[in-house]
């Protein structure tokens, strides 16, 4: 007996059709676990991991057990990535006016806000279980407190209300050295202070040359960041300050336990940092192009040499 195919069952349906709809299906599939990542942020996570492993070895003077640099590396990955998933949650109404950030998850609906807020919650919560079982309750309670104070304090009230936002959540940035080196030694020591402070002071011309490059996105969205709302004369100070800051830092680490070989690094990219720092400092009093991103590219350049040479160092 010859039985019909319903006309909408896919054998009573051309191959091509079907075969059409598989590749789609993955092809959406695809697109919603990218935007999930996209969420966290990948090359913030990948700055902070920069930072994070070299404190371990430099904690631990050589090479930390491999099991608790894979620990770390996971649980601080999945922090950072969580506090940047809520981060796109809280701030999910200015992306979608800035033109830096409209195509952000989001803003094009690719996700929505309660999937994006229970993803964010999950990972944070994964991560500080992973720390606390793994590592110590001093290398967790970082891992929530950075969470907590990035998402609630920062993006949620400092960004919103104050130009000063970049120092105040500076703190939320380099806490991966804190992590890394309390997770090591279930304590914290000069040396992984002065790391965190590395880390901290460069955050501010790192930052600062960002929001120059996106100063009208900032102000459409009113989002007080410092070039939006201060002088040129004032932006250039703090930019000069804190490049200073950030190599006097890297320099006070040295008499901590470090070679002659991390000095000679730190003094040479320290030396090329300040340098870049001031000349876009002097193009903008001039009138003359600014070029914000050569001083932000710089300055990720600089902050993965001197990691590399900690490690170096470390190991050596």
């Amino acid at each position: 007996m010859i039985t019909e195919r319903p006309v909408n069952s896919p054998a009573a349906r051309p191959a091509a059709e079907v075969t059409s709809e598989g590749v789609g299906a993955r092809r959406n599939a695809r697109a919603v676990v990218a935007a999930y990542v996209a969420l966290t942020k990948p090359r913030i996570v990948e700055l902070l991991l920069v930072t994070t492993v070299p404190a371990m070895m430099l904690a631990a003077e050589g090479m930390p057990s491999l099991w608790l640099v894979a620990v770390v590396v996971v649980g601080g990955a999945l922090a950072a990535g969580a506090a940047s998933v809520i981060n796109c949650y809280i701030d999910r109404d200015i992306d979608q006016v800035m033109r830096r950030t409209k195509r952000r998850p989001l803003p094009t609906h690719t996700v929505t806000p309660r999937n994006a807020l229970v993803f964010g919650l999950v990972l944070a919560a994964v991560s500080v279980v992973l720390m606390a079982v793994f590592t110590n309750w001093l290398a967790a309670g970082l891992t929530l407190a950075a969470i907590v104070y990035y998402d609630l304090v920062y993006t949620l009230w400092l960004k919103r209300t104050t130009p000063q936002n970049t120092f105040w959540g500076g703190a939320c940035g380099a806490a991966p050295v804190l992590i890394g080196w309390a997770a090591v030694t279930g304590s914290l020591a000069p040396a992984a202070w002065a790391l965190f402070a590395v880390v901290f002071f460069w955050q501010m011309p790192h930052f600062y040359a960002l929001a120059i490059k996106y100063k009208a996105d900032y102000a459409r969205a009113g989002i007080p960041m410092l070039p939006v709302v201060a002088s040129t004369r004032r932006v250039n100070a703090e930019i000069i300050i804190f490049t200073w800051l950030t190599v006097f830092s890297s320099l006070a680490l040295w008499p901590l336990g470090m070679s002659p070989i991390y000095g000679a690094v730190a003094l040479a990219v320290g030396a090329v940092f300040i340098v870049e720092a001031h000349k876009l400092c002097r193009r903008s009093v001039r009138g003359e192009a600014v070029k914000p991103m050569r001083l932000f590219h710089w300055s990720t350049t600089y902050l993965t040499i001197l990691a590399a040479a900690v490690a170096l160092d470390a190991l050596l």
